[in-house]
Protein backbone atom coordinates (compact mmCIF):
# COMPACT_ATOMS: atom_id res chain seq x y z
CA UNK A 1 0.00 0.00 0.00
CA UNK A 2 1.37 3.21 -0.65
CA UNK A 3 1.17 6.22 2.21
CA UNK A 4 0.40 8.88 -0.09
CA UNK A 5 0.92 12.75 -0.12
CA UNK A 6 0.31 14.90 -2.73
CA UNK A 7 2.30 18.52 -2.01
CA UNK A 8 1.22 19.65 -5.81
CA UNK A 9 -1.53 21.29 -7.44
CA UNK A 10 -1.89 18.59 -10.21
CA UNK A 11 -3.64 15.77 -9.96
CA UNK A 12 -1.85 12.37 -9.61
CA UNK A 13 -3.35 9.19 -9.81
CA UNK A 14 -1.74 6.44 -8.21
CA UNK A 15 -3.57 3.47 -9.27
CA UNK A 16 -0.38 1.93 -11.30
CA UNK A 17 2.05 3.36 -8.54
CA UNK A 18 -0.17 0.97 -6.44
CA UNK A 19 0.04 -2.26 -8.47
CA UNK A 20 3.87 -1.68 -8.75
CA UNK A 21 4.45 -1.38 -5.18
CA UNK A 22 2.57 -4.69 -4.92
CA UNK A 23 4.67 -6.22 -7.14
CA UNK A 24 8.15 -5.12 -6.12
CA UNK A 25 7.29 -5.48 -2.30
CA UNK A 26 5.02 -6.67 0.17
CA UNK A 27 5.78 -3.68 2.70
CA UNK A 28 3.74 -0.13 2.53
CA UNK A 29 5.85 3.00 1.00
CA UNK A 30 5.41 6.42 1.46
CA UNK A 31 5.20 8.58 -1.47
CA UNK A 32 5.37 12.53 -1.76
CA UNK A 33 5.04 14.78 -4.51
CA UNK A 34 6.07 17.95 -4.39
CA UNK A 35 7.59 20.89 -6.29
CA UNK A 36 11.12 21.87 -7.67
CA UNK A 37 11.61 24.85 -5.08
CA UNK A 38 10.95 21.83 -1.66
CA UNK A 39 12.82 18.88 -3.68
CA UNK A 40 15.90 21.24 -3.98
CA UNK A 41 15.38 21.86 0.02
CA UNK A 42 15.71 18.54 0.47
CA UNK A 43 18.56 17.52 -2.40
CA UNK A 44 20.79 20.43 -0.67
CA UNK A 45 20.14 18.97 3.11
CA UNK A 46 20.88 14.68 1.99
CA UNK A 47 22.70 15.04 -0.91
CA UNK A 48 24.41 18.22 -0.66
CA UNK A 49 23.52 19.16 -4.07
CA UNK A 50 21.52 22.98 -4.44
CA UNK A 51 19.12 21.92 -7.18
CA UNK A 52 16.20 20.01 -7.75
CA UNK A 53 15.97 16.25 -8.83
CA UNK A 54 13.34 13.88 -10.37
CA UNK A 55 13.35 11.61 -7.49
CA UNK A 56 14.69 11.36 -3.84
CA UNK A 57 14.67 8.17 -2.00
CA UNK A 58 15.23 7.27 1.93
CA UNK A 59 14.74 3.80 3.18
CA UNK A 60 13.83 2.97 6.53
CA UNK A 61 16.41 0.70 7.21
CA UNK A 62 18.75 3.21 7.16
CA UNK A 63 17.56 4.81 10.02
CA UNK A 64 17.16 1.07 12.10
CA UNK A 65 13.97 1.03 11.35
CA UNK A 66 12.41 -2.49 10.37
CA UNK A 67 9.21 -2.16 10.02
CA UNK A 68 5.94 -2.68 7.77
CA UNK A 69 6.87 0.69 6.19
CA UNK A 70 9.56 0.09 3.20
CA UNK A 71 10.15 3.81 3.32
CA UNK A 72 9.93 7.28 1.80
CA UNK A 73 10.01 8.13 -2.12
CA UNK A 74 9.97 11.70 -3.20
CA UNK A 75 8.74 12.39 -6.59
CA UNK A 76 9.47 16.50 -7.94
CA UNK A 77 6.35 16.68 -10.13
CA UNK A 78 7.55 19.55 -12.18
CA UNK A 79 10.95 17.77 -12.70
CA UNK A 80 8.66 14.74 -14.15
CA UNK A 81 6.62 17.18 -16.23
CA UNK A 82 9.26 18.21 -18.15
CA UNK A 83 11.19 14.76 -18.60
CA UNK A 84 7.39 13.52 -20.08
CA UNK A 85 7.55 16.46 -22.85
CA UNK A 86 10.80 15.75 -23.35
CA UNK A 87 10.72 12.21 -24.15
CA UNK A 88 7.54 12.32 -25.30
CA UNK A 89 5.04 10.13 -23.05
CA UNK A 90 2.74 11.17 -20.37
CA UNK A 91 3.18 12.30 -17.02
CA UNK A 92 1.60 8.89 -15.42
CA UNK A 93 4.65 6.96 -16.96
CA UNK A 94 7.16 9.34 -16.10
CA UNK A 95 6.32 8.83 -12.32
CA UNK A 96 5.91 5.29 -12.27
CA UNK A 97 9.58 5.52 -14.17
CA UNK A 98 10.72 7.59 -11.29
CA UNK A 99 8.31 5.29 -8.77
CA UNK A 100 9.92 2.13 -9.79
CA UNK A 101 13.52 3.31 -10.07
CA UNK A 102 13.04 4.57 -5.91
CA UNK A 103 12.05 1.64 -4.95
CA UNK A 104 14.82 -0.39 -5.98
CA UNK A 105 16.47 2.20 -4.43
CA UNK A 106 14.71 1.39 -0.87
CA UNK A 107 15.12 -2.26 -1.42
CA UNK A 108 19.04 -1.63 -1.67
CA UNK A 109 19.71 -1.10 -5.33
CA UNK A 110 22.21 0.92 -5.91
CA UNK A 111 23.14 2.18 -9.82
CA UNK A 112 26.02 4.02 -8.79
CA UNK A 113 27.59 1.30 -7.02
CA UNK A 114 26.69 -1.78 -8.43
CA UNK A 115 27.61 -3.87 -11.59
CA UNK A 116 24.43 -3.37 -13.46
CA UNK A 117 22.06 -5.17 -10.93
CA UNK A 118 19.68 -1.78 -10.78
CA UNK A 119 19.74 -1.56 -14.57
CA UNK A 120 18.59 -5.12 -15.04
CA UNK A 121 15.70 -5.09 -12.40
CA UNK A 122 14.45 -2.15 -13.67
CA UNK A 123 13.94 -3.09 -16.82
CA UNK A 124 13.33 -6.24 -16.24
CA UNK A 125 10.45 -4.15 -14.24
CA UNK A 126 9.55 -1.36 -16.75
CA UNK A 127 9.07 -3.98 -19.07
CA UNK A 128 6.79 -5.46 -17.35
CA UNK A 129 4.71 -2.56 -17.20
CA UNK A 130 5.02 -1.28 -20.20
CA UNK A 131 6.70 1.99 -19.22
CA UNK A 132 9.45 4.14 -21.16
CA UNK A 133 13.21 3.84 -21.00
CA UNK A 134 14.53 3.55 -16.78
CA UNK A 135 16.55 6.61 -15.74
CA UNK A 136 19.72 4.63 -15.66
CA UNK A 137 19.42 4.28 -19.48
CA UNK A 138 18.66 7.74 -20.03
CA UNK A 139 21.56 8.93 -17.88
CA UNK A 140 23.98 6.47 -19.89
CA UNK A 141 24.93 4.66 -16.67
Amino acid sequence: MIDFVNQSNIAVDITLLEKIATRISDKDVELIIMHDQDMRILNKKYRNKDKSTDVLSFPLNDFGVKEILLGSIVICIDEASRAAKLYKHNLEYELALLFVHGMLHLLGYDHENDCGEHRDVEEKLLAEFGLPDSLIIRAGM
